[in-house]
């Protein structure tokens, strides 16, 4: 199964992020304060027959991940996202 997990920034340095599975929520949570740490709560939570997921930052799909690349490298995850977004918030 392949999951997207949704992370949104509310205030300056407070974020939240929901895991859904075809539009239906499966769990989330609110007030982390990095994106790196909504990626390793969420990537907790995941259930055993989850093999991908797909990270979406303020809206923006940044791409579609093996579940062991986003576990060892949540960092450089979360570092692509908000570029990405940053990147097209620019242009629009």
């Amino acid at each position: 199964m392949i999951v997207r997990i949704e992370i949104d920034q509310y205030e300056p340095g407070t974020y939240e992020y929901r895991v859904t599975d075809h539009g239906e929520m499966l769990f989330g949570d609110a007030g982390l304060s990095t994106v790196v740490e909504t990626l390793v709560s969420a990537v907790e939570g995941l259930a055993p027959s989850v093999v991908g997921v797909e990270i979406w930052y303020r809206g923006i799909v940044s791409g579609t991940y093996p579940l062991a690349v986003v576990a060892m490298s949540p960092d450089q995850i979360a570092e692509h996202a908000v570029n990405t977004t940053a990147a097209i918030e620019e242009v629009m």
